[in-house]
């Protein structure tokens, strides 16, 4: 495969996302032209446009210095340029997160930077995205690429500070290099975070590149660990093919990236960089290969992962081939295997999550509003026959409008009921967020914090650190007391409401936390560990409330905020499932009344009214047909698993 192929995947990806927000605007017309629409229908459709457009894959790269994670960047994203783009030599190069994306809100080219001292601030790096004025931007000039490489190279400076200043800056002194002119020194990052936007067709679809530091610098910034990383789709995980996996390789793949709290829901892949140092010529091809091989299989064996997942190339025969338009060498470099595998992996797995958040919740709206159309199809086609057997009389009129009116009140009334216990469910909500509210921990960290200042001892930071994670296990066992009283009322409704309807198909969604309190119960262990190790113990007061509070702390809050975010949207979309459907019910009910009765009306002959009800039902299945068709188009194969599914025929039909 080669770029060209990859950036073709990339569109087709976008270009799917871009048919489904076509489709979307489409349903919500045909909801608005059938009366079914409704402002929770609204908000449920304005998530998943949110969702479509918003869409970002991030990949992680990560690894030891000198493994080759910026010359990868550079030969897949840069070769244009004829140079290396991003700072990448011999060293420790990037020694501070580095993020490649395109910035489609201002669409413009820049670099921004965070100053390290920043450090010394309480503001988290989320919160410092909210105040430019902190940050240092230089505009990037794409037409001229010896401009734009100077521009790049700030990303690698460095400053020589004294060790005390690197400790005040979170920094640990034996992870750092000393100034080679003045040995007192040591040499820090001079800044904290880069963000660089450019143009270009992958980014500008919506791939976001995460280059992180070495083990020297990694461990330094929480927020990166404890977050992006993290939550990175994928990550690309950089060894040296002539070192093989190193107790440093290891120490980044155990504590960084093999995480209870990681999502990496599109994989984690090992990259065996600088496979040119076993090209021999002397020896042949068979042999290179088999030397290849080797150390594939052993990278696999020490990181417990599949040997396909371990990818042997080299990025700097790769930058080379591309950037000369050498095909043999872009070939032998292995790059089309890992731009292959970002392609049928990694887009693959982003396809089938948008598949399982959006489509298969929009599905089920369309399936209700089918079913509702389809039954309103059938009545209608009974009242047409039982006009041309009875003839249409005022009794037979009245009778059905007399009918119609009794289901419209059934569900008028079921709809009344159900208001009533949303609003019951929106106190049960409050009482759930009031045992996890934002202030609430954030009152319980402040006080932690105040009495470790006041605290002569170690033991008894020791102790206020466990109070922290004893107070927030008490919360999240009110939380799940109080969580499944709220779901057995939930049930309860449902099992009324199916009792006497042909809803029975409709469940309620669950009230989804185990994950994440999961994680918080590993985090208390995790927080026991860090008070028991030895290192921690000997370091001075500030440093270790401030590594605490930086580290745990701030995974604590991570965690802590995505169970609040599912106690607020969980309360109002327990019921959205039969409200929908009692919404629509009605609704339909409401707009055939009005037909009957203007039939009625207007139309004193038989055969006029025949004709009007024929226009009804003839209205009614060409809206079911728009429906068919807006549900044939939301069914249709993403285009990754479109071609596997090709590629899968054509290997079975040889």
């Amino acid at each position: 495969m080669s770029t060209g192929s990859l950036s073709n995947q990339v569109e087709a990806y976008y270009g799917w996302k871009s048919n489904l927000l076509r489709e979307l605007a489409r349903y919500q017309d045909w909801l608005q032209n059938n009366e079914l629409y409704s402002d929770d229908i609204a908000r449920r459709l304005q998530r998943g446009v949110k969702l479509l457009k918003e869409d970002e894959l991030t990949l992680a790269f990560v690894g030891e210095y000198s493994r080759g994670k910026t010359e990868l960047i550079n030969a897949l994203f840069f070769s244009e340029f004829g140079q290396r783009m991003l700072p990448s030599q011999a060293g420790r190069t990037t020694m501070c997160p580095t993020e490649l994306f395109y910035d489609r809100e201002s669409s413009k080219n820049y670099l921004s930077l965070l100053p390290i001292e920043t450090r010394k601030e309480d503001y988290t790096l989320a919160q410092l995205a909210k105040q430019p004025e902190k940050w240092t931007t230089i505009d990037l000039d794409m037409s001229s690429p010896a401009s734009m490489k100077a521009n790049l190279d700030e990303v690698a400076k460095t400053h020589s500070v004294s060790i005390e200043e690197a400790k005040s800056l979170g920094f640990h002194e034996n992870m750092l290099d000393h100034d080679p002119v003045n040995r007192d020194l040591v040499i820090i990052p001079a800044w904290r975070h880069a963000k660089i936007s450019m143009q270009n067709p992958l980014l500008e679809r919506g791939l976001r590149i995460l280059d992180t530091p070495g083990l020297n610098a990694l461990g330094s910034e929480p927020e990166l660990t404890i977050s992006m990383i993290p939550s990175a789709h994928a990550v690309i995980f950089l060894l040296s093919a002539d070192t093989g996996v190193t107790a440093s390789d290891l120490t980044i793949w155990k504590d960084y990236i093999t995480t209870d709290n990681a999502d990496h829901s599109a994989g984690r892949f090992a990259v065996l960089n600088k496979i040119d140092v076993l090209w021999d010529d002397l020896q042949g091809e068979e042999y290179v290969q088999q030397s290849i091989q080797k150390v594939q299989q052993y990278t696999a064996d020490h990181l417990d992962m599949s040997v396909e997942d371990v990818l042997p190339l080299s990025a700097k025969q790769a930058l080379i081939g591309k950037v000369k338009a050498d095909h043999a060498l872009y070939e032998k470099s292995a790059l089309p295997q890992l731009e292959n595998l970002i392609s049928e992996r990694i887009l693959a797995e982003k396809e089938r999550l948008i598949t399982k958040t959006l489509l298969n919740d929009i599905l089920g709206m369309l399936q209700n509003s089918q079913a509702i159309l389809s039954a309103r199809l059938e009545s209608l086609t009974e009242q047409l026959d039982e006009y041309k057997d009875k003839g249409v009389s005022k009794e037979l009129m009245h009778n059905l409008t007399q009918k119609t009116q009794k289901d419209y009140d059934f569900y008028y009334k079921k709809l009344i009921t159900l208001r009533s216990s949303r609003r019951l469910m929106k106190s049960q909500g409050e009482i759930l967020q009031n045992l996890v509210s934002e202030e609430r921990l954030e009152a319980q960290v402040r006080e932690t914090r105040d009495r470790m200042k006041d605290s002569w001892t170690t033991i008894g930071m020791n102790r206020e650190m466990g109070k922290l994670f004893e107070f927030i296990e008490h919360d999240l066992n009110n939380l799940a007391s109080e969580a499944r009283l709220a779901e057995k009322m939930v049930l309860s409704i449902y099992k009324r409401y199916t009792e006497d309807t042909r809803a029975k198909h409709l469940h309620p969604k669950p009230f989804a936390t185990a994950k994440h309190i999961r994680a918080l119960r590993d985090l208390k262990n995790k927080a026991n560990r860090f008070r028991r190790d030895p290192r921690n113990i000997m370091t001075e007061q500030t440093l270790l409330i401030k590594r605490f509070f930086d580290t745990l702390v701030g995974e604590a809050r991570l965690i802590h905020n995505r169970i609040l975010n599912e106690t607020i949207t969980w309360p109002d979309e327990a019921l959205l499932p039969i409200m929908q459907y009692t919404l629509e019910q009605k609704q339909l009910l409401e707009h055939q009344i009005r037909r009957i009765k203007t039939l009625s009306r207007n139309n004193k002959d038989a055969r006029s009214q025949r004709e009007q009800l024929k226009s009804m039902i003839n209205d009614t299945q060409k809206q079911l047909m728009i429906a068919e068709s807006i549900q044939r188009h939301f069914r249709k194969p993403a285009p990754i698993h479109l071609r596997q599914k090709v590629v899968n025929l054509a290997g079975y039909a040889g």
